[in-house]
């Protein structure tokens, strides 16, 4: 009887749910090529690793293969005596670009002797990060037409779809939102796996169903439940990078927005060179953090190190800064950067959340709360109003939909305390997603004077705006609108000053 943890594995090779990545076949006849060696690189946990371990095995070569890494201190005066070997079968080194330039150059010049020799019985397979070749080349320019050199990128959606189609064959399930999971697992073979097993933990399918089930657990559910285990594993490690050698906020933040850029990115890794041109304001700050060294120093600060460097890597010579975690990628890829800006330290409001202001309110009080929309909407305001969004919440569950909305993702939340707001479900729903944003001064009631005093007791102490029912409603709307885009405009003029004071220091 298969089990949850044999079908979608959270580590180790996979039995039940391997799929061959496009350049499988490749690889395998590269493998059985006699004196050819060979560059495999591409992503953390796009399947590089894997994909080798496979075609040894269909090729029945497992038994007859030394493997190495870069990350065993033991296998690296292992690794750095090969050159000097003869006859060393085939050998497989992980993590190469890891390795100290002197045995990188050692390795090129050793992998064009074997190709010039056409050495049947010695092979090196090298496997490493974006560009990981191209330091081969580096050392030796004629290597590229001597060794074969496959990329693995993100994987096309059709074959991580498969990998959820073969753990439902298994455990005789169907997960109904797999379009979804494979949206989110960004081409990772490694994060479908790892949302696949957290849908099927949370639907409490832990082997095998002897009956067919349908797991209804709502994706939305599954992401905010693996960003919190997540953020434990990988939040100290985020806020030390973004942090930089030490905390400068008369700097620019470049090592915060360097994490920002590579949140974007699609192949999990920032070619900062490029970054530069992309993010001229930025330039100078960068270019800084590369050309004297801070940012190496920052990954090899004794201090630092052993939380950084098994996520982080840099190749200067490249100026290719990489992810080695692809948990980590999905981990800042879903976060909440207005609330990460102000975890690390900075007062500027460097990123933008999605809304600035979101309406909570009773159905009864609509009228009012569409005309606040509208103003703010003229004013260029960005604001959500449930109805605004109706094209977006189709067939999603609207309370996922909705609870990062006014948990996190808008800057402020509008309540329209009306004696009919406790009594309806959904404000019930809204008000426990932010009640914990009073004491943040994120939360604006509109007070309705016809509401007994004392009715919402939890947060009088807290100032508001008060609206009278019985009184012209246009007038006062238009009063509304004029207070809130008023704090909005206090809150730019406050980020300005704190960007202008940072923009006074040289970021390191």
């Amino acid at each position: 009887m298969p089990l949850l943890e044999d079908v979608f594995r959270l580590s180790g090779i996979p039995t039940f749910t391997f799929v061959h990545p496009d350049k499988y076949d490749e690889i395998m006849v590269s493998v059985r090529t006699p004196g050819r060696c060979m560059v495999i690189e591409g992503p953390s946990g796009i399947g590089k690793t894997t994909t080798i371990t496979k075609v040894l095995a269909d090729l029945g070569k497992s038994d007859q293969v030394t493997s190495l890494s870069a990350r065993r201190p033991k296998d690296i005066e292992l690794i750095a005596s090969l050159p000097d070997m003869a006859d060393i079968g085939t050998v497989i080194v992980d993590d190469f670009h890891r390795l100290p330039e002197e045995t990188k150059e050692q390795l090129s010049d050793f992998m064009k002797v074997l190709a010039d020799t056409e050495d049947e019985k010695s092979k090196l397979i090298l496997i490493g990060i974006n560009k990981a070749g191209t330091q081969l080349v580096r050392f030796a320019h004629d290597l590229g037409l001597r060794i074969d050199v496959f990329r693995l990128e993100a994987n096309p959606k059709e074959l991580v779809q498969q990998v959820i189609e073969l753990g439902e064959a298994a455990l005789n399930i169907t997960i109904d939102g797999k379009d979804q999971v494979t949206d989110r697992a960004q081409g990772s073979f490694q994060l479908v796996q790892l949302l696949c097993h957290k849908l099927c933990i949370l639907d409490k399918v832990t082997e095998d169903q002897k009956e067919h089930r349908v797991i209804q657990t709502s994706v939305n559910v599954v992401v905010e439940d693996v960003i919190s285990d997540l953020g434990r594993q990988f939040k100290e490690a985020a806020i030390t990078f973004a942090r930089g050698s030490k905390l400068r906020r008369e700097g620019r933040a470049p090592y915060l927005h360097i994490l920002r850029w590579l949140s974007e990115g699609e192949d999990w890794s920032l070619d900062l060179s490029e970054a530069m041109i992309a993010h001229p304001d930025m330039k100078g700050s960068i270019g800084q953090v590369i050309d004297k060294g801070w940012l190496k120093a920052l990954l090899e600060d004794p201090e630092k190190s052993k939380l950084l460097a098994p996520y982080f890597h840099f190749e200067p010579s490249t100026s290719v800064l990489s992810v080695e975690d692809p948990k980590l990628i999905f981990y800042l890829k879903n976060m909440i950067w207005r609330v990460f800006t102000q975890q690390v330290g900075y007062k500027a409001s460097y990123f933008e959340g999605k809304f600035d202001f979101a309406l909570s309110f009773a159905g009864a009080d609509r009228t009012l709360a569409e005309r606040i929309h509208q103003l703010l909407t003229e004013r260029e305001v960005s604001n959500f109003y449930d109805e605004n969004e109706q094209h977006r919440i189709i067939a999603q569950n609207v309370e996922d939909y909705l609870a990062p909305i006014y948990r996190s993702e808008a800057r402020y939340i509008i309540v329209l305390q009306s004696p009919a707001y406790p009594t309806r479900i959904w404000t019930k729903f809204e008000s426990d997603a932010f009640k914990e944003r009073f004491g943040k001064n994120e939360v604006i009631p509109i007070r309705f004077k016809t509401v007994v005093p004392g009715f919402f007791t939890d947060d009088s102490k807290y100032g508001g705006i008060p609206f009278d029912p019985n009184e012209e409603h246009e007038k006062q709307a238009q009063y509304i609108v004029d207070l809130l885009c008023k704090r909005l405009i206090e809150d730019r003029d406050e980020a300005q000053k704190a960007e202008t004071e940072e923009a006074l220091g040289d970021g390191g």
